[in-house]
């Protein structure tokens, strides 16, 4: 296909996506107010939110946006790490470099220059909203400290993509709107019509598509599997081109349905009836709230003389003519009030079932007391696990797996992991892939630590019964499980075969410290065994044959 027919592609895509746009802009206008520009343009230092009477489901969704980041990729501690596909556990050596390579993709990501925590953090909360987000990983070569990674999060509205027939994710379409100064610092020929107007108009803005295909639809044998490119579709110009590793965009996705490449939040979707509820019912209770601390008022035509002024201190006057017997000059409507007391338990059930749309009912690790058991320990955590499941599930799988992936893929054809050749063969026959800690997978790993303090319990019951049951767990084993669950680090723990010398060293000595012992208790047979002193005209004594042969 040529860039004209990929961009009718694209082009059609964006046309179809219109009437999302349209719900994403209703949501956003309910829950991400700053996000939402997907069928308006909002002048700077517009209020966002002047259309809402309560802030609540915003909350809600900073709170379960800013938790994913908290829960899934805590800054404190390591939260990715590698693992050879289909292994289930690893040699001590193999694990040693491993972590070495985490440590350098951890540095490369946290780099200032990355900008890796700015763009998480957009894409959280974009994922949080709408169910999906559009990230960008590349290699930054213009930086002016040398090439970094570079992440950037991109606004839905200006992405469009397409399944391959695996459901997975492969064709990708942005626009881009820029400035002209800006696309003559990224690529190095522009079309004749915007140089021209490069030196007179440098900041005028003019929109381009960034195209990632599949090589087989863009130039068949092509040794990389994805090809880039950047298109201007007004002047049918080609402004860059060239084959790709990745597929340049990560699109992670929530909760998806089958007959559409495009994702829904199971939060926002949910809590949308309710945040519109509440929004028609705080203003109805303000309104009634207003009401009945300053009532409208009824006055006698021809009777009142001044303007009403009914806040404190005020004066209202009367003509001095009028008969109050007619009844009062100014007095109260009459309202009857006794529905308002319902309003607020209203209120408050219609925010707990906006918390409970966003999860954030069920992200608390459960309270582990001193007098529970460790039946009762483990049947909480897995009724956390449980709970959990559909939040962290799709965001490990898609989200962190995504950006880990494509960061491992440039950083290892950029030579940051060191010569191929030097690694271990089994890392050379194998594919990396990443697992994440979070307390999904620390609830999961801890209950290893549980089982183990379980077996022990029952084999010293069983002992009393069947000594011999005892070998029936081979507890190295089990401990250096148990030790890797909770992520132990290779350098702390030796190895299978530093194990297995120590062991035959040990035995070695205990069987040289035995033969020793057998030794000496031979020698202090022989001294108990030999004859006293000759008594005056004593015997002979025995020969020293008969000796050595009682001794042995």
């Amino acid at each position: 296909m040529t860039p004209k027919e990929l961009w009718d592609l694209g082009h059609s895509l964006f046309e179809k996506k219109s009437s999302l746009n349209l719900l994403h802009q209703e949501i956003a206008n309910h829950f991400y107010p700053e996000r939402a520009t997907f069928t308006v343009t909002r002048s700077l230092g517009e209020d966002f939110a002047g259309n809402l009477y309560t802030s609540y489901p915003l909350l809600c969704r900073r709170d379960l946006g800013n938790q994913f980041a908290l829960m899934l990729r805590p800054t404190a501690k390591p939260w990715f790490h590698m693992q050879r596909r289909y292994q289930k556990t690893e040699k001590t050596e193999v694990r040693r470099i491993l972590e070495a390579f985490e440590e350098t993709q951890r540095r490369a990501m946290y780099d200032p220059i990355a900008q890796f925590t700015r763009a998480t953090k957009e894409g959280d909360h974009d994922f949080a909203a709408f169910g999906q987000c559009a990230m960008s990983v590349e290699v930054n070569h213009g930086s002016a400290a040398g090439s970094h990674l570079l992440f950037r999060c991109w606004h839905l509205k200006d992405m469009a993509w397409q399944e391959n027939e695996a459901g997975k994710v492969e064709t990708k379409f942005r626009k881009w709107k820029t400035t002209l100064h800006t696309l003559a610092r990224t690529f190095k020929a522009l079309p004749q019509q915007l140089s021209s107007r490069l030196s007179t108009k440098p900041f005028d803005e003019h929109e381009v598509v960034h195209m990632v295909v599949p090589a087989e639809m863009y130039m068949k044998g092509s040794r990389l599997p994805y090809w880039s490119i950047w298109y201007d579709p007004s002047h049918d110009y080609i402004l860059d081109e060239a084959p790709i590793w990745t597929g340049h965009y990560v699109i992670p996705r929530w909760q998806t349905v089958s007959g559409s490449q495009y994702a829904y939040s199971p939060a926002t979707v949910a809590a949308l009836p309710d945040a519109r509820l509440i929004q028609a019912m705080t203003y109805t209770l303000l309104e009634a709230s207003e009401k009945a601390s300053n009532p409208p008022i009824v006055a006698t035509q021809d009777a009142v003389r001044s303007d009403l002024a009914v806040y404190a201190g005020g004066v209202t006057w009367v003509d001095s003519e009028y008969d109050e017997r007619l009844g009062d000059a100014l007095r109260p409507i009459s309202q009857d009030f006794r529905g308002l007391q319902y309003g607020p338990q209203m209120n408050a059930d219609v925010r707990a079932m906006i918390r409970e749309a966003c999860y954030l009912n069920k992200l608390a690790m459960p309270q582990q007391g001193p007098e529970m058991t460790a039946y009762e320990v483990g049947q909480r955590v897995q009724e956390y696990i449980r709970n959990a499941m559909p939040i962290f599930e799709p965001m490990e799988a898609e989200y962190n797996a995504g950006i880990c992936e494509d960061a491992f893929e440039l950083l290892w054809r950029n030579g940051a992991f060191g010569d191929p050749r030097n690694w271990p063969r089994e890392l050379l026959d194998s594919e990396i892939e990443f697992r994440f800690e979070s307390p999904l997978h620390d609830a999961i790993e801890q209950q290893k630590g549980h089982k183990l303090v379980e077996v022990k319990a029952m084999l010293a019951d069983a002992a009393a019964i069947a000594p011999e049951a005892i070998g029936l767990i081979d507890f190295q084993k089990a401990l250096r499980d148990a030790m890797e669950g909770i992520r132990v680090p290779a350098e702390w723990m030796r190895s299978e075969d530093e194990m297995k010398k120590l062991i035959a060293a040990q035995e070695q000595a205990a069987a040289a410290q035995q033969m020793l012992a057998s030794m000496e208790q031979a020698s202090n047979i022989s001294k108990n065994l030999a004859p006293q002193a000759p008594q005056a005209g004593g015997g002979e004594a025995p020969a020293a044959g008969g000796m050595m042969d009682m001794a042995a």
